[in-house]
């Protein structure tokens, strides 16, 4: 029996397992690094890369040329250093196998220089360098007190995501529910939970450096960073944090810089183990303008919406509400309340600031008769659906201005638009037709009458238009 000949097989085999492993691990790298980088680059300086080893915790990359090595450690050894702590352990040590002559397939192994540098630090204590931005101990949460856990009434509605923000603030950055991304219609209570979850998680751990910001706050303090050229203190405090709660962030829609800042401080963030809180008023696929590589971040976590509150919940928060202002109204007039005030929390509470103030004022009991009147006010100082309000909804939504709606232009993207708005004031407006294109662009009335046949047809079978028609009727209401 020749024992040299079936070792030899033994070992062949147990490399190939070897190497399939090691090409399943080398692909997890690069599907992270795909992520983080853009298609030209990816192709150019990682596609080429060939995984040979990996043996001991020494990982063997092979490349192409020296100049491809000295250009992947200036531009990306942080990309690689972080993806591969992730993906193959931290104490991985990595080694380029280097091409020197590709006829005489001639190469020589060159450890990186993140390495070579780590050996050298590995007996010299650490010290700050004076040049280094010196992170504060605490920062300012900019948090509403009035905003707790506590009064974050619990319903069918919003049950999961009260669940979730308990859990976050028990354990910033540890569960699976991160990033958090709360969506819904305006007055459902997104913004008081955000807050909520900050309040909870300072309460918890008062030494953890949690930040509430408006997305049009963000985007006006990265505009003046830009300005002032003061970006990398901008990204080194944002990254500082322990928990990063964005209220809105659907206005990063077509802010490109921005959106290219905040995806560094999201990725920094979420690697680092940090918490992250986002609230929108719609699902993270109804969001044009955003970035793929943010929006499938925005997935990695928990994506819940909070819908309007049912009966059972709007009783519940008018109780709870009652309770804690120290207002006497009998039970039926909280129920008249609740049956006839359906749409949003924002407006329960108006109904009951509005009864206070008219019962303390002129002295009057507090009866379904008051809070009649009061509802019917509240209803008639909603604001009368027009052509120009239409239009100001179907340019927010749609993040134009009204000089490109009202354009000749007849690009997809801007003339569907304007067909929605002149399908909408034709639906919802007793203006003419006349009116409404005269309005619109002036328009004449058959391109009213082809636009609101054209978006009748597309209801019927296209679903993107279907949800969008149906966000702007939704904010109609309001």
């Amino acid at each position: 029996m020749n024992f040299e000949n079936t070792n030899a097989k033994k070992k062949l085999k147990k490399n190939d397992f070897f190497m399939k492993d090691l090409t399943k691990l080398w692909g997890n790298c690069l599907a992270i690094i795909r992520d983080n980088v853009t298609e030209t680059v990816f192709d150019t300086w990682f596609k080429p890369i060939i995984p040979q080893k990996y043996e001991k915790k020494e990982l063997v990359l092979q490349v192409p040329s020296m100049f491809f090595y000295e250009y992947i450690e200036e531009k990306f050894s942080d990309l690689l250093r972080l993806t591969l702590n992730k993906v193959f352990g931290e104490d991985t040590y990595l080694m380029y196998r280097v091409m020197m002559d590709k006829d005489n397939q001639t190469t020589t192994d060159v450890p990186t220089a993140m390495q070579t540098n780590k050996e050298k630090r590995k007996n010299i204590p650490e010290f700050i360098s004076p040049f280094a931005n010196v992170v504060q101990h605490d920062v300012d949460s900019q948090l509403n007190p009035n905003y707790k856990i506590d009064s974050f009434v619990e319903g069918k509605s919003n049950k999961l995501v009260r669940n979730a923000a308990i859990s976050i603030a028990n354990n910033p950055g540890k569960t699976i529910f991160n990033p958090l991304f709360v969506y819904g219609n305006s007055g459902v209570g997104k913004t008081h939970l955000a807050h909520a979850i900050g309040l909870e998680t300072k309460r918890l751990h008062p030494q953890k450096r949690v930040l509430y910001v408006s997305a049009n706050l963000f985007q006006i303090q990265y505009t003046d960073a830009v300005r002032q050229n003061s970006t990398n203190d901008f990204l080194n405090f944002y990254q500082s944090l322990d928990m990063l709660i964005i209220d809105d962030i659907h206005d990063f829609m077509t802010k490109t810089g921005t959106q290219n800042t905040f995806f560094h401080i999201f990725n920094h963030l979420h690697q680092m183990g940090k918490q992250i809180v986002l609230t929108c008023d719609r699902a993270p696929g109804m969001l044009k303008g955003m970035e793929n590589r943010l929006l499938t971040r925005f997935r990695w976590g928990l994506t819940a919406e909070i819908e309007a509150p049912d009966l059972k919940l709007r009783k519940a928060i008018l109780q709870s509400k009652i309770h804690r202002d120290g207002i006497n109204i009998s039970e039926e007039v909280i129920d008249f309340i609740a049956e006839n005030v359906t749409d949003t929390i924002r407006d329960l509470e108006g109904v009951i600031v509005s009864l206070l103030a008219r019962s303390t004022i002129n002295n009057e009991e507090i009866t379904i008769q008051l809070a009649e009147k009061v509802i019917g006010i509240t209803a008639s100082s909603k604001k009368e659906v027009t052509v120009d309000s239409i239009c100001d909804l179907v340019c927010e939504h749609y993040n134009l201005s009204k000089e490109l709606l009202f354009s000749k232009t007849r690009k997809r993207d801007i003339a569907q638009p304007r067909q929605i708005a002149m399908y909408l004031a034709r639906k919802h407006t007793k203006s003419a037709l006349d009116f409404i294109g005269m309005t619109i662009g002036n328009r004449d009335h058959a391109t009213v009458m082809h636009a609101d046949t054209l978006i009748k047809n597309l209801l019927g079978h296209d679903k993107t238009i279907m949800e969008d028609v149906a966000i702007l009727e939704k904010r109609m209401k309001k």
